[in-house]
């Protein structure tokens, strides 16, 4: 990937509650970033996870889109 190609990627939060940390990563790097932190610094737990309200977010979003949300 160039960096012209990195520069318009949309970038991801990430938290570690454990460590207080807290970091954005490119899209395509997010799997790899999480799964390094986790491996190097809780011995493979997997404590570093996309931002709970991101990820809450787009739960919701997805399936408001698939209809899931809908009252019958």
């Amino acid at each position: 990937m160039t960096d012209e190609e990195t520069d318009d990627e949309p970038t991801v939060p990430i938290v570690c509650e454990d460590c207080g940390t807290t970091s954005r990563v490119p899209l395509s790097e997010l799997r790899e970033s999480i799964d390094t932190h986790n491996d190097h610094r809780h011995d493979g737990e997997e404590i570093a996870q996309v931002d709970p309200v991101l990820a809450d977010a787009l739960a919701d979003a997805v399936a408001d889109d698939l209809g899931l949300l809908d009252a019958e």
